[in-house]
């Protein structure tokens, strides 16, 4: 099973969704442009509900989704699809070969971040005309990359369908970012009779040239939306007659140096604080945008655990309602010893690959690690490796980019675990 040169299409691929990038929950686009390839290919395209379970959805707001959904009819997106939708981004390929053999899944985050990129023109998707067209969105962590490798691996597949057999899942994963698309993903059990799984990220601890077999170091995480409600007064005149909510949400977030744990890596932020009403009016609401993480699930629940008491106990302390929403979570994963020689063999065999990394601290938190356990779970095996790639920037920055070369690294390790999984004997 020879691999032609797929790159004009992963380059091309990749510069076309780097254009307009899409928050988590609001790919409707971006899902229509994938959806609408799978199925000239030849794929059965599951979409909405049958991708996505809506009681299992984290951090989705209704008012971001409708905004989504009129960005897609702008770019004449079929009004038909949206309906298919259901209002749920996200959609699975799959590829039947028709002959007995295992059932292989392959995952793909395709939202972007809330970063306004770079117009300097030495910024090459400026320099070559490719750079974001929605203001304030970009793709800044590489899913660009990532939805145009499994894009090239699906073409694959079909080009080289009489070599296979089994059945294969191209998993197009919502609202990555944040960790809030592959719970519902997971609980729709789209992925319960997968033999096997495969993720990556591009970039990352690695450069162009190194691939990651055996990444460790996820992260669990929960993150959660606070909200304090107090109650209004004048500042100068009668100020005891109010609630003060700002005044909670400041204690509460400088009482958060949270003890750590002595038995792995912890982690607590909170990355935004809005409250207020005016200058002199007494707060009467305050949101607090927050995350803990842990480097196990015990770890991360403690985390959390002393974070809602904290919490709770500064409403207490300043005669405030609170409430608490889950807007995102991840756990742990670890990489079945065979597929971690299968990912070894795989790259082996790519000339461009120097560098085998066996281990290596991934640091962060990637909610492939819930699609990874969902199959374990029912008895399969699961392997996320690290793509290396020259970086412009580091992730989440305004001018990131990576060197396109490594696109295809990143396909031919796919694809050669589509041959070493599914490859007739």
């Amino acid at each position: 099973m020879a691999f032609s040169s797929y790159y004009p299409q992963l380059v091309s691929q990749r510069r076309e969704l780097h254009q307009w990038p899409e928050p988590g929950w609001t790919e409707f686009t971006t899902t229509y442009y994938l959806a609408k390839k799978l199925k000239e290919w030849g794929y059965d395209v599951l979409l909405g509900t049958k991708v996505v379970n809506p009681d299992a959805v984290l951090g989705r707001s209704e008012k971001d989704v409708e905004a989504g959904l009129q960005a897609a009819r702008d770019h004449h997106v079929p009004e038909e699809f949206l309906k298919a939708t259901e209002g749920y981004t996200g959609a699975v390929g799959i590829f039947d070969s028709g002959r007995p053999g295992p059932t292989l899944a392959m995952r793909f985050d395709i939202d972007c971040i809330p970063v306004q990129e770079t117009a300097d023109a030495a910024h090459i998707p400026t320099k070559e005309g490719f750079r974001s067209k929605h203001d304030g969105y970009m793709h800044a962590c590489g899913h660009d990359c990532h939805m145009s490798i499994g894009l090239t691996v699906a073409k694959f597949i079909v080009d080289h369908k009489d070599e296979l057999c089994g059945r294969i899942k191209i998993v197009f994963q919502p609202a990555e970012e944040g960790v809030r698309g592959a719970n519902a993903v997971a609980e729709s059990g789209v992925l319960d009779d997968v033999d096997y799984f495969v993720g990556s990220h591009i970039g990352m601890v690695a450069k162009y040239g190194e691939v990651v077999i055996d990444p460790w170091g996820f992260l669990c995480t929960t993150k959660f939306d606070v909200t304090y409600t107090g109650k209004p007064a004048h500042a100068g005149i009668e100020p005891n007659a109010g609630r003060n909510a700002l005044a909670a949400a400041c204690s509460a977030t400088l009482q958060l140096g949270i003890p750590r744990h002595g038995s792995g890596m912890t982690r607590v932020n909170v990355g935004m604080l809005n409250a207020g009403k005016g200058r002199n009016v007494i707060p009467p609401n305050a949101t607090m945008v927050m995350e803990v993480r842990g480097e196990t699930a015990e770890i991360n629940d403690y985390m959390a655990d002393q974070a809602m008491a904290i919490i709770k106990g500064n409403a207490i302390s300043y005669g405030v309602d609170y409430d608490v929403r889950k807007m995102g979570a991840a756990c742990d994963m670890k990489n079945d010893p065979d597929m971690i020689d299968a990912l070894r063999e795989v790259a082996k065999g790519i000339p461009e690959i120097k560098t085998i990394t066996e281990k290596a601290n991934f640091g962060g938190s990637e909610d492939a690690s819930l699609l990874a356990r969902r199959v374990k779970d029912h008895g399969g095996k699961v392997a996320f490796f690290v793509n290396g790639a020259d970086r412009e920037a580091g992730h989440h920055q305004f001018n990131f980019d990576v060197n396109e070369e490594a696109l295809d690294t990143g396909f031919k390790m796919f694809a050669g675990m589509v041959k070493k999984i599914c490859g007739r004997k």
